[in-house]
C-alpha cells in the first residue's frame, strides 16, 4: 500500500483528497504545515504539495526531499498556473504539477500515474557478448557514471540519461524525452530540454567522458551513443 503525505493548509481540499486516495486503497497522511510535513516525508512515497504554506514555501519542501535520501515523489498543488511556475517546480524537483481547481479523481489518476513512473523497472538479462558502455545508470539507486567514474546529476538529467540509455543508438525526440521524464500536464519547451542536456553532458566530460557521448542529432533530438567514442568534440 503506497503512502501518500497530502501537504495543504486547507482541510476541506485536503481531507477531500485523502478521503479518495483511501478509497482507492493508498494509506494517506495529511500535513497543514511545512513544519508537520517535513516530520513525515521520510516516510511517504508520494507528496501532495501545496506551493502555499502558513509557515514556509513549498519549494523549500521540494529542496529538503531532494537533497535528503528521501525517494518519494512529488505533485504539486497550486492556484499558480503560468509556465514560469511550471517550469519552476520541474526544475526544483516536482514530478507533476496540477492546478487549481480540479477533480480529486484525477489527483488519484496522476498518483497512479506518477508512482508507475516511478517503479523500477524488472531488471533486463544482460547481453553475454555486449561490451559495456562508457556511461551507465542504477535505476535502484539512482547513480550514473561514465567509464566508471561517478556523475553528479540531478534528478531531470538522470532521468534523461536513464531514458536515452534505455535505448543506446536511438534517437529520441525532444517531445518522446518530454513524456518520458514529466509526462503529461508540463509546458515544457525545446529550450528547457536542450538546457538539462546541455548540463548531462557538461557533467559527463567533467567526469572524464567525451561529450560525443551524448550527440545531437539536428532537427530531431538526442540519442546515447552505443559505441566508445574516441573524440573530445564539443557534441554541439
Amino acid at each position: 500500500m503506497a503512502k501518500i503525505l497530502v501537504v495543504e493548509d486547507e482541510p476541506a481540499i485536503a481531507e477531500s483528497i485523502a478521503y479518495f486516495l483511501r478509497r482507492d486503497g493508498f494509506a494517506a497522511t495529511v500535513a497543514t504545515t511545512l513544519a508537520a510535513a517535513e516530520r513525515e516525508v521520510d516516510r511517504a512515497d508520494l507528496i501532495i504539495l501545496d506551493l502555499m504554506l502558513p509557515d514556509g514555501s513549498g519549494f523549500d519542501l521540494i529542496g529538503q526531499v531532494r537533497r535528503s535520501a528521501a525517494r518519494a515523489a512529488i505533485i504539486v498543488l497550486s492556484s499558480r498556473d503560468s509556465e514560469a511556475d511550471r517550469v519552476a517546480a520541474l526544475e526544483t524537483g516536482a514530478d507533476d504539477y496540477v492546478t487549481k481547481p480540479f477533480s480529486p479523481r484525477e489527483i488519484v489518476a496522476r498518483v497512479r500515474a506518477v508512482l508507475r513512473r516511478a517503479a523500477p523497472p524488472p531488471p533486463a538479462k544482460p547481453a553475454a557478448a555486449a561490451a559495456p558502455l562508457p556511461l551507465a545508470v542504477d535505476e535502484a539507486t539512482r547513480r550514473a557514471h561514465v567509464n566508471g567514474q561517478k556523475i553528479d546529476l540531478t534528478r531531470v538529467e538522470f532521468d534523461l540519461l536513464a531514458c536515452m540509455l534505455a535505448a543506446p543508438g536511438r534517437v529520441f525526440t525532444r517531445a518522446q524525452l518530454i513524456d518520458r521524464v514529466w509526462g503529461d500536464g508540463f509546458a515544457i519547451t525545446d529550450r528547457t530540454i536542450d538546457s538539462h542536456v546541455k548540463g548531462l553532458r557538461k557533467k559527463v566530460v567533467e567526469a572524464g567522458g567525451d561529450a560525443d557521448l551524448i550527440e545531437t542529432v539536428r532537427g530531431v533530438g538526442y540519442r546515447v551513443t552505443d559505441r566508445p567514442s574516441s573524440s573530445g568534440g564539443s557534441g554541439d
